[in-house]
């Protein structure tokens, strides 16, 4: 399995010093509602079998988009093999927000889903919810990168000229849509939001990208991976907009499921997961443009570690008890 380094950019005092963050320390940003005897850093499943759930239908989500209804067709064959498998209904829920996702799995009404890349660790510690793959290329390459971007013309040609203009995220739980830049700005270049720049919050990449390409925004930080997407199913164009900086390589959304599911049932949707057939299915053709082509395993424990270290420089706590 590939193995992610923290991006170079955002080596600095601050982030650096974000390595003594240790296992015992990420462990305690686990909600008291949960229990981690083994030390992975997710819950575990209740011990108690009266606690376990096994749902008629299983409910699924996939992280918010500009238009869920495009993605309720990308996902239609794969959910029609996850209720083969496990022999349950499964319905597609179009959130709409980061926030309306992640309370949704807190509240126990959703079941299995796909967390963007920063809010993951939100998922995780308050929600229960235990990641347990991620897309990758026919290779087992996996991730994307943060962009930097603004439209032509509009005098933004490198990060330093952020100073004074306007810089759109998504949401403060997104890795590349804010904590990543923000660490990045902070430490690389000195320049810190609602100071040195003016912020605004899109609410996703689609809309981020859309803001800057229709000039409501100045400039944003994106995850290219969505742009990508966009680009191939002709919502932007080439030229639409330029990047102004790129970062190494994140780790992409994690897919996962709540904590207090049935264990077989929880591992029969792990090995729907693995068994899918990408070939010739939506799916396949929407995410192929950035690069996806099967699901892989990972662990939060390591593949997240980069992602827990610019939290932490970033200040992120998780007080959701």
């Amino acid at each position: 399995m590939q193995t992610l380094s923290l991006p170079r950019t955002l080596i600095s005092a601050a982030v650096a010093s974000a390595f003594a963050f240790s296992a015992v320390a990420a462990q305690a940003d686990l909600s008291s509602r949960y229990q981690d005897a083994d030390g992975d850093l997710i819950a575990d499943a209740p011990g108690d079998e009266s606690e376990w759930v096994d749902p008629d239908t299983l409910v699924f989500a996939y992280t918010p988009v500009e238009d869920p209804a495009v993605y309720a067709d990308v996902w239609s064959d794969f959910l029609d093999h996850l209720s083969e498998e496990t022999g349950k209904d499964v319905q597609f829920f179009p959130v709409q927000s980061n926030a309306a996702q992640q309370e949704a799995m807190r509240a126990g009404r959703l079941h299995v889903a796909g967390f963007n890349t920063g809010g993951v660790p939100v998922a995780v510690n308050c929600g229960g919810f235990r990641p347990f793959a991620m897309m990758a290329a026919e290779d087992d390459s996996f991730g994307y990168e943060m962009e930097i971007i603004t439209y032509p013309g509009s005098g933004i040609e490198s990060v330093e000229d952020l100073e004074g203009r306007q810089l759109a995220f998504t949401s403060e739980t997104s890795n590349s849509g804010f904590r990543a830049p923000s660490a990045l700005l902070r430490s690389e270049y000195g320049l810190e939001a609602d100071e040195d720049f003016e912020t605004a919050f899109s609410g996703s990449h689609d809309n981020s990208v859309l803001g800057v390409v229709n000039e409501d925004y100045e400039a944003a930080a994106i995850a290219n991976s969505v742009a990508r997407r966009m680009l191939a199913r002709d919502v932007v164009q080439e030229g639409d907009y330029e990047v102004i900086y790129t970062s190494d390589t994140f780790p992409t959304t994690a897919y996962g499921l709540a904590h207090n599911l049935d264990p077989e049932l929880a591992e029969t949707i792990q090995d729907a997961f693995f068994s899918y057939d990408w070939e010739g299915t939506a799916l396949e053709e929407e995410f192929s443009n950035s690069g996806e082509a099967q699901f892989i395993p990972i662990t939060y424990e390591e593949n997240w570690e980069v992602i827990r270290t610019i939290a932490d420089a970033n200040g992120v706590t998780y007080d959701c008890d």
